[in-house]
């Protein structure tokens, strides 16, 4: 009875490892060897200092950590590139004193996604995405850290799944 259920154990492996299934709970099927990010320059009407080096670290970390792909600075299978196009607060809604109740940030990137082995998949594409918060605090501190923590989180995976994911 051990000697059958060693060979069962081992004859799985052998056909998982012979099949090479690639599957990622993230969805991505497209496994890149080596992606490079290169700096997301800030060309929106309203500048926010930091901002450009924050997003392309952000955009480098995510796609470390969900994939197997080595972050390079030059010839890699995949590339990143863009600007950040938009950054913008304004009023989402009003009060009976006709003064915001709520005001919105929004955060646009311009991506240009480059694979050098298959030019089919390339694409260049804006998105975008937003953080509401109430209208008499200001947007510093940690009411800021919020705002770019969910907008940039959202952004970058909004960015991995077109590039990489089929979904």
């Amino acid at each position: 009875m051990k000697t059958f259920k060693y060979t069962l154990i081992l004859a799985i492996c052998f056909v998982c490892y012979g099949c090479k299934v690639n599957y990622s709970f993230t969805g991505i099927t497209d496994m890149p060897e080596s992606f490079q990010v290169n700096f997301f320059q800030n060309t929106a009407d309203i500048i926010e200092p930091g901002l450009d080096q924050l997003f392309t670290n952000t955009l480098q970390d995510l796609i470390v950590n969900q994939t197997s792909a080595e972050l390079v600075t030059s010839g890699a299978e995949v590339i990143y590139e863009g600007e950040i196009v938009e950054y913008r607060i304004s009023p989402m809604t009003a009060t009976s004193e006709n003064t915001a109740a709520q005001n919105r940030l929004t955060i646009s990137v311009n991506v240009r996604y480059i694979n050098t082995k298959d030019s089919e998949k390339d694409f260049e594409r804006r998105f975008s995405f937003y953080y509401d918060y109430p209208a008499e605090d200001q947007l510093t501190g940690s009411i800021k850290a919020t705002a770019f923590d969910e907008i940039l989180e959202r952004l970058t995976q909004d960015i991995l799944n077109a590039s990489l994911a089929d979904w």
